[in-house]
C-alpha cells in the first residue's frame, strides 16, 4: 500500500487502476454474456476499454483525496478509477460523432463493429448504432463503479452534485463543438469548447470528486480548481498539436483527422488570425466547403499553419497554464507527496508525445 514517504510511481498506479477496470468490466462483459452469446462484440468492446489510456483521469481523482489529507484506500482506487470510464464512453461518443477511423492505433468502436458479419441490410448504421449503446452503458457504468466503490454512502453523497455537473458539461462542450464546427474560427470559443469538452472532465472534476470524497474544505477545492482548469485546457492544446503535428505511430491517432473534420481547435483559430485574405480564401475553401477535403489539401493547410507560426504560439498558451497550475500548488498547504505528485501529473498531462 503506498505511502505519503515513498516516491509517487505512476507506472504502478497505472497497473492498479488497470487491475480495477479489467476486474470490473470482465464482470460486466459475463453478465452480457449470460443474456446471449451474441452479445460477445459488445462485451469483446467492453473488456478493451480497459486495455489503453494513461489513467491521468484516475491519478487527480486519487491526488485530490490524498491532498486533503486522507490516506491510501482499495475503495478510493475504484472510486477514481470510474473515471476512467466516464473518459472511455467520452472516447466512443467522440470517434462516432468525428466518424474518426483509429483510436490507440486500431479501428474505433464503430468501425471495429462495421466489420461484423450480418448487420442487416444497413451494416454502417447498425455499427453506429452499437457503438452509441457501447458508449451509454459505459457512462452508466462509470456511476455504478463509484457507487459500489466501497466507500461510506456519506462519503459517495458528497459527489452527487458533481456528477451532474460533469455529465452536463461535458454534453456542452461535445454540442459546442458540433454547433461552431464549419463557423467563423475563433480563439475565445475554441477555447471554451475544450474547457468543457476535455478540460474539466480530465482535470478538474476528477480533483474535485477525490476532494468531495475525503472532505476537502472548500478553500482548497477552489485550489483544485484554479490548479485543473488551466492544466485541462493545456492538455487539450497538446492534444490538438499532437493530431496535427505529431507522429502517427506514437498518438495512434489518424494524421489531419482535425482538419478533414472541420472542428474549431485553437490552432485553426490561430492561424485564421495570422491569415492574409488569400490564405483566408484558402482555409474557407478547404474547411468549410460543400465536398471532403483530399489529403493533399490538408496538408496545404497544415503547412500553413506552421508557416503562420500557429504551433508556437499554441506551445505558448500550453506553457503558460502549465506555470499558472504548477504556481497555485505553492499557495496551496498539501502534504509534500501530493504537491510532488500533481507536480509531475502536470508535466505528464501537457508535456507529452502521444
Amino acid at each position: 500500500m503506498p505511502d505519503a514517504r515513498v516516491p509517487w510511481v505512476p507506472e504502478e498506479f497505472k497497473a492498479r487502476t488497470d487491475a480495477v477496470l479489467a476486474g470490473f468490466l470482465d464482470d460486466e462483459a459475463a453478465e452480457l454474456l449470460a443474456v446471449d452469446d451474441a452479445l460477445d462484440p459488445l462485451a469483446e468492446a467492453l473488456r478493451a476499454t480497459a486495455r489503453h489510456g494513461k489513467r491521468l483521469r484516475a491519478a487527480f481523482c486519487y491526488w485530490g483525496w490524498r491532498a486533503a489529507g486522507q490516506p491510501d484506500s482499495d475503495a478510493l482506487m475504484r472510486a477514481a478509477a470510474a473515471m476512467e470510464l466516464v473518459h472511455a464512453a467520452a472516447v466512443v461518443h467522440d470517434d462516432l460523432i468525428d466518424d474518426s477511423p483509429l483510436r490507440h492505433g486500431r479501428p474505433t468502436a464503430h468501425h471495429l463493429f462495421a466489420a461484423l458479419p450480418h448487420l442487416g441490410r444497413k451494416p454502417r448504421t447498425a455499427a453506429r448504432a452499437l457503438a452509441l449503446l457501447l458508449g451509454d452503458h459505459l457512462m452508466a457504468l462509470a456511476g455504478r463503479l463509484y457507487a459500489e466503490s466501497g466507500l461510506p454512502a456519506a462519503y459517495l453523497s458528497r459527489g452527487r452534485p458533481l456528477w451532474a455537473a460533469l455529465a452536463r458539461e461535458l454534453v456542452a462542450g461535445e454540442a459546442l463543438e458540433i454547433l461552431h464546427t464549419g463557423g467563423p474560427p475563433d480563439t475565445g470559443t475554441s477555447l471554451k469548447v475544450i474547457r468543457y469538452k476535455t478540460a474539466k472532465y480530465t482535470v478538474e472534476h476528477p480533483l474535485l470528486l477525490g476532494g468531495l470524497l475525503a472532505g476537502a474544505p472548500a478553500a482548497l477545492r477552489e485550489g483544485y480548481s484554479r490548479y485543473g482548469l488551466p492544466l485541462g485546457e493545456a492538455f487539450q492544446l497538446r492534444d490538438d498539436l499532437l493530431g496535427l503535428f505529431g507522429d502517427p505511430a506514437r498518438t495512434g491517432k489518424a494524421p489531419l483527422d482535425d482538419l478533414r473534420a472541420g472542428r474549431p481547435t485553437v490552432l485553426l483559430a490561430e492561424t485564421w488570425n495570422a491569415a492574409d485574405p488569400a490564405q483566408r480564401a484558402l482555409l474557407r475553401r478547404t474547411l468549410a466547403g460543400d465536398g471532403r477535403p483530399d489529403d493533399g489539401e490538408l496538408r496545404e493547410v497544415r503547412a500553413l499553419m506552421a508557416g503562420l507560426g500557429a504551433p508556437a504560439r499554441v506551445e505558448r498558451m500550453i506553457a503558460g497554464r502549465v506555470e499558472e497550475a504548477v504556481r497555485t500548488l505553492d499557495e496551496l498547504d498539501l502534504p509534500s507527496a501530493a504537491r510532488r505528485a500533481l507536480t509531475d501529473l502536470a508535466h505528464r498531462a501537457a508535456v507529452r508525445r502521444h
